[in-house]
């Protein structure tokens, strides 16, 4: 019996499925503020747990009662403000003017880019200032300090990060006062607050169409000849050609991704690590030695993987107050 019409197999999101071309993300929207803070901050994933909390939610049929919720781990030591860098509106996008770097910069820098040997800061601030006429918008240039983690490497990334504000004056005079220094996460977020990951997700390889694209195993005529795994058709005698659409083996996960959204349960400084740390460790990862945060769910990657934290693009008006946390679980769980 012939089957029945049905949609098409699989999934066309995401498209193309291409390695990430660095494994820090680099962010191109960023929500508009008025207060002249950081709008986000990086850190490591360490791995996952679950803690018991009240919920808060008045829409909820557990309200008020203490649930079972599944959190991420967070390591984020205080990153440092290395530079200021000034754009310009083309009819081609945004253009980078000129920029301001820290003094006394990380040796460990080094690693990762060439560190000027003389340099004039107040000739470069006295530049962007001079620019303000013309500047459409202000970002920071940061970077990670890895080597203070338990993460195997000294080498910092380095990320764009917008500051809020409601004009290029008042956002160059905050990143003025920031340069240089060091932000801690309770510095950009508060508890109860939604924030938007961004990271690069768990690589996979080379995968078959079924595990990259969900298609449907191939039954009945279709399988007689052996091969259950594989797409029916790729294309019509006319056109000959292959459309774009049809799903077909290749790179699998190291993709780039968002997730919109993430509620943070809990901010905490070094002296509270020992609330999180199960004996011996996180697997794969080590021991929490800095400030931690606690985001409610899943987020990309793997242990280890860098985390973009961004304040939300659209973020929801609900349920936004710090949670009641009752008990966080420091059992050792595999494959978290």
């Amino acid at each position: 019996m012939v089957r029945h019409h049905q949609p098409r197999k699989g999934s066309v999101a995401y498209s193309p499925r291409k390695r990430a071309a660095k494994e820090t993300p680099r962010i191109k929207s960023w929500p508009s503020y008025e207060e002249p803070k950081l709008l986000g901050l990086a850190g490591y994933k360490v791995g996952m747990t679950h803690a018991m909390c009240v919920d808060a939610d008045n829409n909820s049929p557990t309200y008020n009662m203490e649930v079972f919720t599944p959190v991420t781990v967070l390591e984020v030591p205080p990153v440092v403000i290395m530079g200021i860098r000034s754009y310009e509106k083309t009819t081609r996008g945004l253009r980078a003017i000129t920029e301001v770097i820290a003094d006394n910069l990380d040796e460990e820098l080094s690693r990762k880019i060439t560190l000027p040997k003389e340099y004039n800061q107040s000739e470069a601030i006295a530049k962007i200032q001079d620019a303000l006429e013309y500047t459409d918008d202000i970002k920071l240039l940061v970077h990670t300090n890895p080597k203070v983690t338990s993460v195997p490497k000294k080498k910092p990334e380095i990320f764009e990060c917008a500051i809020g504000g409601t004009s290029s004056e008042e956002k160059l005079n905050a990143a003025l006062e920031l340069l240089g220094n060091e932000v801690k996460a309770s510095d950009v977020f508060s508890e109860g607050q939604y924030v938007d990951s961004i990271a690069t997700t768990k690589g996979k390889g080379f995968q078959g169409v079924i595990k990259r694209w969900n298609i449907r195993i191939q039954y009945g005529k279709a399988a007689r000849s052996g091969k259950k795994r594989h797409v029916g058709s790729i294309g019509p005698w006319t056109p000959r050609r292959t459309m774009w659409t049809v799903a077909q083996a290749g790179q699998t996960g190291y993709h780039k991704r968002t997730e919109f959204n993430k509620k943070i349960l809990k901010i905490a400084d070094a002296s509270q690590v020992d609330e999180i740390n199960p004996d011996g460790g996180f697997i794969k990862y080590g021991l929490v030695k800095n400030d931690y945060i606690l985001v409610k769910g899943s987020v990309p990657g793997p242990s280890k993987r860098l985390i973009i934290l961004r304040k939300a693009m659209r973020p929801k008006k609900s349920d936004a107050n710090a949670p009641q946390i009752n008990y966080i679980s420091t059992r050792s769980k595999q494959g978290a």
